[in-house]
């Protein structure tokens, strides 16, 4: 897979690989109802280019014919907003080489953390990566009861050039 930045070509695959992880990989830990409050449908094209355009950064997993088949958000304070993977490539490492991508990003905009809301199957992944759950959040959506965590990772600054050495 080549992890490169999101381009407007790749909206539809994002609103597919959406809507396929909610309903198949979320309804490992979520009800039929809650997946559906979750998404109703797959997301028109022109608002994943439209929130593509404000400012985030997204990156895709691309497969050899050049189709996304996962991807990640960062928003400019370290919030991570959607990370999903087609369900066929979900626990293969695409979803870590994802995030090492994000996170390798975050550290070199000098980033103090990142956070995200993560479902289920999503707080499993950032725990792995060193994230700390700070609460679970219960919440409505579409009229239906569904949850997710809060999490956060501090990234540790990354000096470079000369280590200071102090003489005594």
């Amino acid at each position: 897979m080549l992890i490169r930045p999101f381009e407007p070509r790749d909206a539809a695959d994002w609103a597919r690989i959406f809507h396929a992880a909610v309903h198949q990989v979320g309804a490992r830990d979520y009800t039929p109802e809650q997946c559906a409050a979750w998404s109703p449908e797959p997301t028109p094209v022109e608002r994943v280019v439209e929130r593509a355009r404000d400012g985030r950064r997204i990156w895709v997993a691309a497969d050899a014919n050049h189709v996304a088949q996962g991807f990640i958000e960062l928003e400019a304070d370290g919030h991570i907003d959607c990370f999903y993977l087609a369900p066929e490539v979900a626990g293969t490492g695409i979803g870590a080489d994802l995030y090492a991508r994000l996170e390798g990003e975050a550290r070199a905009l000098g980033l103090a953390s990142l956070y995200v809301e993560a479902s289920e199957a999503a707080r499993r992944f950032f725990l792995r990566q060193g994230f700390t759950e700070e609460h679970r959040r219960d919440f409505e959506r579409r009229g239906v009861m569904i949850h997710n965590y809060a999490m956060t990772k501090t990234l540790p600054e990354v000096h470079s050039g000369a280590i200071n050495a102090r003489s005594g």
